[in-house]
């Protein structure tokens, strides 16, 4: 059962907060728990409103109207209790129901949109520049535990008007820094699609996944500024059998980032830059994270960006992990600076308090069909842990042109290499 969820302008809210299970995907050691519904619930719904939700739900199928639910649509007062009546009775609906949402201004606080139901959504919102109204949540908009989500964008923009917080980010500098608020999070979601959705200027990452199996992501239109910080497009964490196909990225930090606990990954189709490339990692930063395994990068155009395909490792690791069967494959570079890169030297700003050798062991890595131009001399560098060499790095058919003629650097590693080699192996 599917419930499709229908957005059709744009509306502008004091704030849009869809809470469920709270996680954080920068705290490796986040609880996931219940949280009741934030702010107030200042609106008042009739009684035919709250009948018309019992009978909705008994149906079972059909549109559900916010508006049937007693929503003004007038700007001025608060729909939030209409919007979660509606939700409700859509979620627990069977079939095949819609939840509408007509024309108008709807001014919506915080709303709980929890699971297990099946749903979909499309639609056009505007964050507020608050950034006190988040309270401690580190979204703006959560979806948690919902199976069978299908979440169409349909021509729909999330905008997280981050250029007001983004001054407000200390990460580049503090370690222990306050993160700003994701524009999309995904905790616990299941068997779904989301397809079409349009993000910008989201105050830190634009999509975040935490705890997700079996998610398909394509048709996604992502951007930011190249100097917002820490605007991720899509940030992957302790998730599995995830796609990510055919979309454009252009942002201030990573395209996509690969976070740990994370396997059976694959990138496909997408279209890079300005940003810091597509990476694995960072990774080793806290205590017990999980191994990242069986990841493709494959088909995808970099234009501009800081970095191509990297693998990144923090060092002075607290725990041991592993990164294996890693492919990147098929992918263009146009102007890249590092267009391929392992870094387990990995420690922005120098935070670190002691120079360790990371412990995250890499191995099985494969860059085939890597081509392109660079815009910094070193096309290829491979600096891995002087703790754990990486093993069974192969390099397959790289033509990676530089002015001056582009060079190799590596560390810690002897790679295997294969076909044509631009260029040349380090060593050589």
């Amino acid at each position: 059962m599917k419930v499709e969820i229908v957005l059709l302008l744009v509306f502008f809210f004091n704030t849009f907060v869809v809470r469920g299970r709270s996680s954080s995907i920068i705290k490796q050691e986040a609880e996931l728990r219940r949280v009741s519904t934030g702010g107030e619930d200042i609106a008042t719904v009739g009684e035919e409103s709250l009948n018309a939700s019992k009978l909705a739900v008994r149906a079972g199928t059909g549109t559900f109207s916010v508006k049937s639910y007693g929503a003004k649509s007038d700007g001025k007062t608060d729909d939030s209790k209409s919007f979660q009546l509606a939700w409700q009775a859509a979620c627990g609906a069977s079939g095949s129901p819609k939840l509408l949402i007509p024309p108008g201004t709807y001014l919506v606080g915080p709303i709980e949109f929890t699971g297990p139901c099946s749903n979909a959504y499309s639609g056009n919102l505007i964050a507020t520049t608050n950034l006190a109204q988040y309270g401690k949540g580190d979204y703006w908009i959560l979806f948690s535990w919902v199976n069978g989500l299908n979440f169409i964008g349909a021509g729909g923009t999330f905008d997280g008007q981050g250029a007001s917080a983004w001054p407000k980010n200390q990460c580049s500098t503090r370690r222990d820094c306050v993160r700003l608020p994701v524009n999309l999070l995904f905790v616990a979601v299941t068997n779904s699609v989301v397809r079409n959705l349009r993000s910008v200027n989201s105050k830190s990452f634009h999509i975040g996944m935490v705890d997700c199996t079996n998610i398909q992501m394509f048709g996604l239109n992502i951007i930011a500024p190249g100097n917002s910080p820490n605007t991720d497009g899509i940030h992957i964490e302790r998730s599995s059998w995830v796609t990510i196909e055919q979309s454009l990225i252009a942002t201030g930090d990573d395209c996509v980032s690969i976070g740990q606990g994370s396997t059976h990954v694959t990138i496909s189709g997408v279209t890079c830059g300005p940003g810091h490339g597509i990476s694995i990692g960072s990774l080793g930063r806290y205590l017990n994270e999980g191994d990242v395994r069986s990841i493709t990068v494959k088909f995808c155009n970099f234009t501009g960006t800081m970095n191509g395909v990297r693998i990144k490792t923090w060092q002075n690791s607290p725990s041991p992990s592993v990164v294996n069967n890693i492919t990147f494959d098929n992918n263009f570079m146009n102007n890249v600076g590092n267009p391929i890169i392992i870094d387990q030297t990995y420690c922005p700003s120098q935070q670190c308090a002691h120079m360790a050798p990371s412990r995250v062991k890499l191995q099985d890595i494969t860059f085939r069909n890597i081509r392109g131009t660079t815009s910094t001399p070193e096309a290829v560098k491979l600096i891995c842990s002087s703790a754990l060499p990486c093993q069974n790095v192969i390099l397959q058919d790289i033509n990676l042109q530089y002015s001056a003629g582009s060079k190799s650097e590596c560390q810690n590693v002897y790679p295997r290499y294969a076909g044509i080699q631009i260029p040349p192996p380090c060593g050589q």
